[in-house]
């Protein structure tokens, strides 16, 4: 078995750990970067770079890959009323998204993280090397050849089902709030991203949402997410639900028809909320999925993806010695005050179809939606901090603090208290 040390060995070469390969490399850490599959490689998401991660391209001047500029985004209610979330330009983040498949997006990161001067393995890190959070590394299995690469630390970037967090005893997995997504590539023109509300049977609404998105080149991406919590068996569903539900945007004319069958269909978990994993102890630290940084109400995880990857590097730069520690502060401080009310809000959700048919019949009312729009977007989308001042940062401001109040006493904002907020020491 062939051998190699390194400073930090990062599992998982999607946006986070590529963004956290590349910013250790450029500081002059010595780091493996491995991936079980061979790059260019497809992945089931709906293909936006949000606001935030666009931010994170510029701030470590690397340039937007080629795609597609978008701004505002409708929703569409269990009625069919439609509201548009307008797209405002934050003061820490740019008024748009960006539509790249995530074959051209994940490859251009890695590339650069290689390029920056981490190692690339192609292969599946099977065995960790110690156990627990003292991992020293593992035994990647590269074209049936084992190879030992050891680090003095470990970064978990291996998506939802993380082996990384599983190895280290991260997650306990009767708390995870888990979903699952199927997203389809379709040859339609789309002018405006579409999000959908949708009832199967009348008032019994469906446990997640849909989207129909555009991509370049006239194409669409289109799919179906649905909330499960514990139970990973529902995550189905969406996959037996997306004809009906391509039928459902047929008869909105957000599609002018269904294709027979959707090109490149693909499915994949969602790990939401943070609810369930500890992100980092002792030499391991879990960014992007594999740390459940999903936003749960809308599914986005790539800019939170990126920013966590760049945090963790900057953890282990800075802090080298409390790097965890740094880091869960890092990560406390930028989604603590919006996935715990978000995440507490999804949890009693899911499972209450009337309810979540009462709420998106609510919030796409003709009036209330319109007053609601521009603080909506913000808040869906994550980005009150760094909202520019206005009508639309006071609702968005308004909101969080009433989901505050509503969710504080909830389990899974115990959960936060107990196992995010709390220091070393056991203090709060």
């Amino acid at each position: 078995m062939s051998q190699r040390r390194v400073d930090v060995l990062v599992v998982g070469a999607g946006p986070a750990g590529s963004i956290a390969a590349m910013v250790l490399a450029r500081a002059g850490a010595s780091v493996a970067l491995v991936d079980k599959a061979r790059f260019p490689r497809e992945k089931a998401c709906g293909d936006f770079i949000g606001p935030r991660g666009l931010q994170v391209l510029a701030d470590l001047d690397l340039a937007e890959p080629p795609g597609l500029d978008v701004g505002d985004m409708i929703v569409v209610g269990p009625t069919g009323r439609r509201v548009l979330l307008p797209c405002f330009d934050g003061t820490t983040y740019p008024g748009r998204a960006r539509a790249v498949p995530r074959t051209v997006f994940d490859d251009a990161l890695r590339t650069a993280a290689l390029e920056a001067g981490a190692y690339g393995y192609e292969g599946r890190a099977d065995r960790p090397l110690e156990a627990g959070t003292g991992i020293e590394g593992f035994v990647v299995t590269a074209d049936g050849v084992d190879i030992e690469l050891r680090a003095d630390f470990v970064i978990g970037a291996d998506g939802s089902t993380s082996h990384v967090a599983a190895s280290a005893g991260l997650v306990d997995e009767q708390r995870v709030l888990w979903g699952f997504a199927v997203r389809a590539y379709l040859e339609q023109l789309v002018p405006l991203p579409a999000i959908t509300l949708w009832e199967p049977t009348r008032w019994q609404a469906f446990p997640g949402y849909g989207w129909i998105f555009p991509g370049p080149d006239g194409t669409a991406n289109v799919g179906l997410g649905i909330g499960t919590r514990a139970d990973r068996r529902a995550g189905a569903k969406a996959v037996r639900a997306l004809p009906a539900y391509l039928e459902h945007l047929v008869h909105l004319g957000l599609l002018d028809r269904v294709p027979t069958p959707p090109t490149k269909k693909l499915g994949g978990w969602l790990k939401m909320g943070m609810v369930g994993t500890t992100p980092a102890a002792g030499r391991v630290l879990l960014v992007g999925d594999a740390a459940g940084l999903v936003n749960p109400l809308q599914g986005e995880g790539i800019a939170q993806a990126m920013t966590s990857g760049r945090a963790a590097a900057e953890a282990v730069l800075g802090h080298p010695g409390r790097a965890a520690e740094h880091y869960r502060s890092a990560l406390i401080g930028a989604h603590l005050p919006y996935q715990r009310v978000t995440a507490a809000g999804h949890a009693a959700l899911v499972g209450r179809p009337r309810a979540v048919s009462a709420l998106g019949r609510v919030i796409t009312a003709p009036v209330l939606g319109k007053a609601l729009s521009g603080g909506w977007g913000i808040f869906w989308n994550e980005l009150l901090d760094g909202a520019a001042p206005g009508s639309a940062r006071r609702v968005a401001t308004a909101s969080t603090w009433f989901a505050r109040a509503v969710t504080s006493r909830t389990d899974v904002s115990r959960w936060f208290a107990d196992t995010l907020e709390r220091t070393p020491d056991g203090s709060l």
